[in-house]
């Protein structure tokens, strides 16, 4: 996949957890609320239909405000990918104000951890600059460091 600096935010980071696990953390409801959105805020709930075309839906809890995140997988490559967007909703409903893709890909490191890549497509180089300025780097940063040390807890 070629990305394109003007639309595009991506960071990888190698994180020391087994690529399996991650893929379940990234998967699993139950496993989601523990480092999906960084800390003090959370998440209530969480709907995955891990299929194309299956919801993802999160409800977030930000200083109190619920923030209902709806959203549809374009791709699951077991183990190693998943995009989701909240281009659509279940049902392949357009959204009004649709914000990005996401692209999480999981690759072993050679070292019995995993090169873990989280990117942000947007449709504009607008979009971009503004979820960059609410803080991109920080925050997906900061869910990478929530999901290796909810990850340790599990191995």
């Amino acid at each position: 996949m070629k990305l394109d600096p003007k639309t595009d935010l991506t960071f990888t980071r190698t994180i020391n957890a087994p690529r399996a696990l991650l893929w379940e953390c990234w998967t699993t409801p139950k496993h989601i609320k523990n480092f999906f959105v960084p800390k003090p805020h959370g998440i209530d709930a969480c709907e995955i239909d891990l299929r194309v075309g299956g919801k993802f839906n999160t409800t977030m809890n930000v200083e109190g405000n619920k923030m209902e995140n709806e959203g549809v997988y374009l791709e699951v490559v077991e183990g190693e990918r998943l995009v989701f967007t909240d281009t659509y909703s279940e049902g392949w409903k357009p959204a009004a104000d649709p914000f990005m893709t996401a692209i999480i890909e999981f690759a072993d490191d050679g070292n019995g951890g995993t090169t873990y890549t989280a990117t942000a497509r947007h449709r504009s180089p607008e979009a971009r600059q503004s979820h960059e300025d609410m803080g991109f780097y920080d925050g997906w940063g900061t869910v990478a460091d929530q999901l290796e040390e909810y990850a340790g807890t599990l191995k």
